[in-house]
């Protein structure tokens, strides 16, 4: 079953190999409901499972090698800008979004400098279990799907014979429970650009935002063909109750973390190596990010970000971000960079 989503994507992938196409991969938003984290970071570049949201689409791409990879910022962009050019070396653009006018608008903004051929977009809060392979090379336009039980509160797919013959964005009476998932492989990015400029001019929106559901149901209509690829799993990291969620699901498929002397870890566990744990016991679905220090504490179901430090603590569902200071707490936390709690100033030198 799906849990709702905004979602960010994890591709398990096979053997992809070189596929000619460019990718645009939105990544202005300013994630609200991930504050106060997104107050000092973009909702891409927090951590889950020890990486990077960003990381679980970019390195899937790695695997197709594609011709140029086109981010479409915003939000905090220089941060967005220096983690990718610091972590990856495929052709990356970068194209500035001032407004926030939908879906179809970023895709558009990022469409600016491609003529023709093929254009794969991906969601940069997106997380898909799914063969990027089979996906890519199904020989026509295709749309992820997966199951919903609340098909009101997404795009969704009508499918007859193999074939999508329609798509709605958020529909009072939807025909399925197919919602589209944020990745899509479009062989007639013309056309595609087309229809997103008539959109544009028409000032045709939907909740205010030019949506690229209504380009695509556009093509449809105008005979382009495009054909569904269901997936199982769609994990979403746009709250803090389902980034933890996300979490748990991709620890789960990692192997057994090393041993750590006088602590105890429980599985699923990830503990960076530059982590320091004294007498803790941590997990199950626990990511320790690096220079964080624990200290006679037990936390569960969490992620510590960076540099963080906790001291005589019992925490369960929480999320706590760079440098963050706990001491004696026994609570669920939600809390954001360089803060402290239950602390003094004469603890950390009359701060």
């Amino acid at each position: 079953m799906l849990v709702n989503r905004s979602a960010i994507v994890y591709h398990l992938i096979k053997s992809v190999g070189k596929v000619e196409v460019k990718a645009i991969v939105p990544v202005a938003g300013i994630g609200t409901r991930l504050r106060p984290h997104t107050y000092t970071y973009p909702k891409p570049l927090l951590t889950v499972a020890g990486k990077p949201i960003l990381s679980y689409v970019l390195e899937p791409l790695l695997q197709c090698e594609p011709d140029e990879v086109i981010f479409v910022i915003g939000f905090k962009s220089e941060l967005i800008r220096r983690y990718v050019e610091s972590h990856y070396s495929f052709k990356a653009t970068f194209v500035q979004q001032d407004e926030l006018l939908g879906l179809g608008y970023a895709v558009r903004l990022g469409m600016e400098s491609i003529d023709r051929g093929p254009v794969l977009v991906i969601l940069g809060d997106t997380i898909v279990d799914c063969d990027l392979g089979d996906f890519l090379r199904t020989g026509d336009s295709t749309l992820t799907v997966c199951q919903t039980s609340d098909p009101k509160r997404f795009g969704i797919a009508d499918i007859q014979n193999g074939v999508v013959i329609g798509v709605e964005e958020k529909p009072e009476r939807p025909k399925t429970n197919l919602a589209l998932i944020g990745c899509y492989y479009i062989k007639e990015s013309e056309m595609l650009k087309v229809e997103l400029d008539n959109l544009t001019r028409s000032h045709k929106t939907g909740d205010g935002e030019i949506q690229l559901t209504d380009a695509l149901a556009a093509m449809i209509r105008n005979g382009v063909k495009f054909v569904p690829h269901e997936v199982e799993h769609w994990l979403d990291c746009g709250k803090k109750e389902t980034l933890l969620e996300t979490n748990h699901y991709i620890l789960a498929r990692q192997g057994a973390p090393a041993a750590i002397d006088g602590s105890v870890l429980i599985p699923p566990v990830y503990v960076a190596p530059s982590a320091r744990l004294v007498d803790s016991v941590i997990g199950p679905d626990v990511s320790v990010a690096d220079e964080v220090e624990i200290s006679r504490s037990v936390v569960r179901n969490s992620i510590i970000g960076e540099g963080s430090r906790i001291e005589d603590c019992v925490l369960e569902q929480s999320l706590l971000g760079r440098e963050v200071i706990v001491k004696g707490k026994e609570e669920i936390l939600n809390i954001g960079d360089s803060s402290e709690v239950g602390c003094t100033g004469m603890d950390f030198g009359g701060g």
